[in-house]
């Protein structure tokens, strides 16, 4: 008798165990079939770039902080922000065609040549030894979009920044970066950059609605 229990409540233990296995794996597919993944088992978050590249001191314009969270004190003892740079002062060709583009080693070092060039800080080393050796920076990819969808960045920056077409905020965009956070969120604010949007078929198609423009297959499939 007792045997059998043992038996019984084993086989027991093992359907509810894979029961819930398979529970997890549902809930985990589901929530990146319609959303972004959770972020474990090295999926969503912020994968792991060659180069350290803030763009908090780049593209942000906030206080600047310290890995304790303390705000960093420039040399006339403020505090320092970020420098506020559009998105298009490195991604040069996202308001010119298709691709946002990344910017090659030499478009950094137009600055580094000259910023922090002779410093000790061990990211923008890397930057200067990869330049010396003739050497690119093999980026991470974030923002990815099936190989059958086309989507040109010129044409979203370029209707967002007419007067009169407003951002689904409701604010008129000025600059690329401003409509950049829509898709993108605010990285400017990111220490690593990670996706935040779903940039689902549904979403995309959502805002083309919205926004009067067209939903027609070909738009975005050809």
């Amino acid at each position: 008798m007792l045997k059998r229990l043992i038996i019984f409540f084993t086989i027991l233990g093992g359907l509810a165990a894979g029961g819930l296995v398979t529970l997890i794996l549902v809930i985990f597919v589901a929530r990146a079939w319609w959303t972004t993944p959770f972020e474990a088992f090295g999926f969503g978050g912020s994968p792991e770039q060659p180069v350290a590249y803030p763009h908090t001191i780049h593209a942000g314009s906030g206080v600047l902080v310290d890995l304790d969270g303390n705000p960093i004190l420039g040399p006339d003892g403020n505090e320092s922000h970020g420098l506020g740079l559009d998105c298009t002062f490195c991604h040069r060709n996202v308001d010119k065609g298709a691709s946002a583009s990344i910017p090659p080693v030499e478009q950094c070092m137009f600055c580094h040549k000259v910023i922090n060039s002779d410093s000790d800080l061990p990211e923008v080393a890397k930057l200067i030894k990869a330049w010396d050796n003739k050497e690119p920076v093999v980026w991470e990819r974030i923002h990815r979009l099936p190989d059958h969808v086309r989507f040109v960045h010129e044409a979203h920056i370029r209707y967002f920044t007419e007067t009169g077409n407003l951002l689904p905020s409701g604010e008129q965009a000025i600059v690329a970066a401003n409509v950049c956070v829509v898709c993108h969120g605010d990285v400017g604010g990111m220490e690593e950059v990670k996706q935040v949007r779903s940039l689902k078929m549904g979403d995309c198609v959502d805002c083309h609605r919205d926004n009067g423009a067209p939903t027609d297959c070909t738009t975005c499939h050809y």
